[in-house]
């Protein structure tokens, strides 16, 4: 069985911040991660997705983690097709973000090359586990999505990629072989995820593991409001120790099929996530001598 990695979307929300899961003394940028790969394995870098990320962060995150732990980085905005604001880029390159439409060649490939300058003392420490690329509800299944994955590949050629799409029909039932076999052969990760079903939006819950090397599964909690109002409407939910132990079997599962799967909690309110990733950690990784006994999330 591969190794099991389970953590949060963020250490640095807000929120989470001021919710006491840090102790004082250690509420500082550098105090903040150090407690946190402490306690848990993995982080996913939200901030990567909102703004290019800086080579010095990514050299201060290696100085401040041990050894196997983890960061995935959230590819920015402009190169997964998203609306992306000319503040998000450095100066130099904002007044060349289109008002509409598609950002020119040029400056594409600027921002590639400054995104994987950034991101790159993760890989040569051994700390990137993924860089994830999680493309809008609008991009579907067909050739041009096929293109645009295919140019992701290439771009990023060497680097450890996940693929988290957002519109269902790519895990529907006459698109899923085609889905794992494109992902396969592009040699990219598939992300599997838990929210609310029964919506339109609604992805089904599978671990597709499409590459042996990682899968990856991300819990965006379990509202309704999932795609529409504000981050806390789409987000909040606490797992209750029910909810996280029905997924247990299935990751075990995926695990076997992969040398390193990432359990990823999105539901950032609070200290819902790292609440959540702390119990479904020791429901996977029960400590030596100890079974597996379910313990509440509850306040």
């Amino acid at each position: 069985m591969g190794d099991i990695l389970v953590g949060a979307c963020s250490w640095t929300d807000r929120q989470l911040v001021a919710s006491g899961w840090y102790p004082r003394g250690r509420r500082d940028a550098e105090g903040r991660l150090r407690h946190y790969a402490e306690r848990l394995p993995v982080v996913e870098v939200d901030s990567g997705y909102y703004a290019l990320p800086r080579r010095r962060n990514s050299e201060l995150w290696v100085e401040r983690t041990p050894d196997g732990f983890r960061f995935d980085v959230k590819a920015f905005s402009l190169l997964t097709g998203h609306p992306t604001r000319p503040e998000a880029l450095p100066a130099d390159l904002r007044d060349r973000v289109p008002a509409r439409g598609r950002a020119d060649p040029a400056l594409l490939d600027e921002v590639w090359g400054r995104f994987a300058e950034a991101v790159d003392p993760l890989r040569t420490a051994g700390r990137l586990g993924a860089v994830l690329f999680q493309f809008p509800p609008w991009f579907t299944p067909g050739a041009p999505a096929e293109r645009r994955l295919e140019d992701c590949a290439e771009r990023a050629k060497g680097w450890p990629l996940a693929v988290e799409f957002r519109h269902p029909s790519w895990w529907h039932v006459e698109h899923a072989d085609e889905t794992r076999e494109l992902l396969t052969s592009l040699g990219m990760s598939a992300v599997g995820t838990d929210m609310a079903q029964g919506l339109t939006a609604s992805l089904p819950p599978l671990v597709p593991v499409t590459r042996p090397a990682l899968a990856v599964v991300r819990f965006h909690g379990r509202s309704g409001a999932w795609g529409r109002g504000s981050k806390e409407d789409r987000f909040r939910h606490d797992y209750d120790v029910t909810e996280l132990a029905a997924w247990v079997p299935r990751l075990r599962r995926a695990a076997q099929d992969t040398d390193e799967l990432h359990v990823l909690f999105n539901n950032c309110c609070g200290d819902a996530a790292v609440r959540a990733a702390e119990t479904m950690r020791g429901l996977l990784i029960p400590p030596p001598g100890r079974s597996a006994e379910p313990q509440d999330t509850g306040r």
